[in-house]
């Protein structure tokens, strides 16, 4: 079937808080059925495909992977919303997440902003998922702290994941490094125009007048936390 579906069956399972007998029952098959559609030992049919899909209220590609959206909608630029207008995004409490997200935040307008100046397209790409695997990282992490939340929220397994993620980290830095230095890595271009991202201080003040605060203070905290940052005179 998919490598995809036993997870993803599995997953919205353990979200309706049903066990294999319960579920099994609304979807009219054995559980020991269930269970080698769950563990992957065997595929279902289309039936069954179908059927699950409307038990569950999503979309047949999202049970298949194809789509990580619920509904089977393919995500566009448009779609994702600006994170500072997303109520879900709203951090109450502490002002350290808050402090700390804006810090990160307004570092990332500018990386971002270098990445759009050098006009790489492999270098945007791989700095990217370079930024997307950290993000899966410590999300992974804080999620799974919580006992009752489902292991099946991800693909890899937990034995595998953090040293499967460190190495896709280590390979990225590599890959980023060797086109940044103007190299190709297999058939992504290197970084042919280093002289494009040429600023001083000053002019990075000036062209981010509302983020370089934010990201000399990251800069400061990572290297305080590295114990290398030297107070400048």
């Amino acid at each position: 079937m998919n490598e995809n579906f036993p997870r993803i069956i599995t997953l919205l399972r353990t979200e309706r808080k049903l066990t294999q007998k319960q579920a099994s029952e609304k979807l009219d098959i054995s559980q020991a059925l269930l269970s080698h559609y769950e563990r992957g030992i065997r595929e279902c049919g289309l039936d069954f495909l179908v059927k699950t899909a409307d038990f569950y209220g999503v979309s047949v590609d999202y049970l298949l992977g194809r789509s990580i959206d619920r509904n089977g909608a393919l995500l566009t630029v448009e779609d994702i919303p600006e994170p500072d207008l997303a109520q879900d995004n709203r951090l109450r409490g502490s002002a350290v997440p808050i402090l700390n997200k804006k810090l990160i935040a307004n570092s990332l307008n500018i990386l971002f902003a270098m990445l759009q100046q050098a006009q790489c397209k492999a270098l945007t790409s791989q700095v990217s998922l370079y930024l997307m695997v950290c993000v899966y990282k410590m999300f992974r992490v804080l999620y799974l702290s919580a006992p009752k939340n489902s292991k099946n929220f991800f693909s890899a397994a937990d034995g595998l994941a953090r040293g499967l993620s460190t190495a896709a980290l280590e390979v990225l830095e590599a890959k980023i490094a060797i086109i940044a230095s103007g190299k190709d890595v297999g058939e992504m271009k290197g970084f042919e125009n280093s002289s494009s991202l040429e600023m001083s201080e000053e002019e990075m003040q000036k062209a981010f007048p509302l983020f370089m605060s934010s990201l000399l203070n990251l800069i400061k905290n990572a290297e305080t936390e590295m114990g290398i940052y030297i107070k400048k005179s």
